[in-house]
């Protein structure tokens, strides 16, 4: 039996790095009021920073080549 992800699985526990933000995403849910790109969905993550302190970003994941 094959295991099943979810783009949210697969997003919790990555490494989250921006101009203004290191941390780790530890939690995501996709986004259906936002759209970046025709082939991509947004997705709201929460990230816990090096300090410990909690932010929230909307990231675009591509979903087809």
């Amino acid at each position: 039996m094959a295991n099943l992800y979810t783009i949210e699985n697969l997003l919790i526990g990555k490494r989250y790095r921006s101009s203004s933000l290191i941390g780790e995403i530890i939690d995501a849910e996709k986004r259906n009021d936002s759209v970046y790109y025709s082939d991509a969905e947004a997705y709201l993550v929460r990230v816990r920073s090096e300090g410990g302190n909690y932010h929230y970003r909307t990231i675009a994941v591509k979903v087809n080549d």
